[in-house]
């Protein structure tokens, strides 16, 4: 089962463990909107890398504190999900699937 943080010494510590850097959705980043914000893993084979563009952590924890966001994360593992806060504390309460994208 995932954790989940909103700590950004967590999220650094844990996304630099694993390979991990502060990205951007290519197509959303622009000047003046960060846009899009991932945690990206340019060394991994199943990477989303090229689809992405590496930013700050400073410009990550920015976006991801106005978007009032929360990452789902396996401790152990590379699995991460960027969910709304909102989200975070329904699977806090039990709705597992709350992460989950619906029609």
């Amino acid at each position: 089962m995932a954790d989940v943080t909103t700590d950004h010494a967590t999220i650094r510590k844990w996304a630099e463990s694993h390979g991990g850097k502060p990205g951007a959705v290519n197509r959303t980043h622009t000047d003046d909107d960060v846009g899009i914000i991932r945690i990206m893993f340019p060394e991994s084979s199943h990477s989303e890398s090229a689809a992405l563009v590496e930013i700050s952590w400073d410009e990550f924890f920015r976006q991801f504190e106005e978007s009032k966001l929360a990452l789902l994360y396996e401790k152990d593992g590379r699995f991460s999900k960027i969910v709304g806060r909102d989200t975070a504390a329904r699977r806090e309460h039990g709705d597992h699937g709350a992460s989950r994208h619906r029609e």
